[in-house]
């Protein structure tokens, strides 16, 4: 169901029939909220058992095309987004709570595992193929580094999940974030970028995609 955040942030809310307890602030991709996602929060709750809560990641500006979306986000400010994924947290209503995200939201489910200034730390993260350092053509003076955020004393444990055919995670940025203490990195050798979350993607393979899912979903219930 869709609900409205204090921030005026329009999100996705799926709660479990039988709860494990555990609450899931899922950040989109580029696209934002749409009936993939509010698909994908609720056959979380069915399958895993996690109160499941998405932000919008352009609030207000929902009906811009994916173009427009691209070039808003050197706009974009960590303080607002980081603090939409808290407050999704906060709606799952669940003491115990991780962050997950894909694309652009894997990019700050890295920056959100950081729990800087959090009143409720997320216990773990997991990135989907998120962007490891922001890209150039999003840098813009509302956005802090991932790694940088990643090797603050309260970061959480965190998985990412990488496509090593995926231009968005260069080699070189995978390799500074498989040597954090706190990261445990996934590659796919044959992957691109986007293999796991959309059946309708050309990009999508389906067995790495099961194989992505099952190690996430262990690594959050564990």
């Amino acid at each position: 169901m869709r609900i409205t955040l204090p921030s005026g942030t329009p999100a996705e809310l799926a709660r479990p029939e039988r709860a494990s307890g555990l609450g899931v602030a899922l950040h989109p991709d580029l696209g934002g909220l749409r009936p993939l996602f509010d698909d994908l929060c609720a056959r979380l709750a069915a399958e895993q058992g996690w109160t499941v809560c998405a932000p919008e990641p352009f609030p207000g500006r929902e009906a811009m095309t994916l173009e427009e979306r691209m070039a808003a986000v050197a706009g974009l400010d960590d303080e607002r987004q980081l603090g939409a994924l808290h407050e999704a947290a906060i709606a799952t209503g669940c003491e115990r709570v991780a962050v997950l995200g894909f694309c652009i939201g894997g990019m700050y489910t890295l920056k959100a595992a950081g729990n800087a200034g959090a009143a409720q730390p997320f216990e773990r993260g997991v990135a989907f193929y998120g962007m490891i350092r922001v890209p150039d053509q999003w840098r813009g003076p509302g956005h802090g580094e991932p790694l940088d955020a990643l090797r603050g004393p309260g970061a959480c444990p965190v998985l990412a999940i990488i496509g090593d055919r995926d231009v968005w995670t260069p080699p070189d940025d995978v390799a500074a974030l498989d040597a954090l203490p706190n990261v445990t990195v996934v590659r796919y050798p044959e992957a691109e970028h986007g293999f796991a979350h959309d059946p309708d993607r050309p990009a999508h393979r389906a067995a790495d995609a099961n194989d992505a899912w099952r190690r996430a979903a262990a690594f959050l219930n564990s």
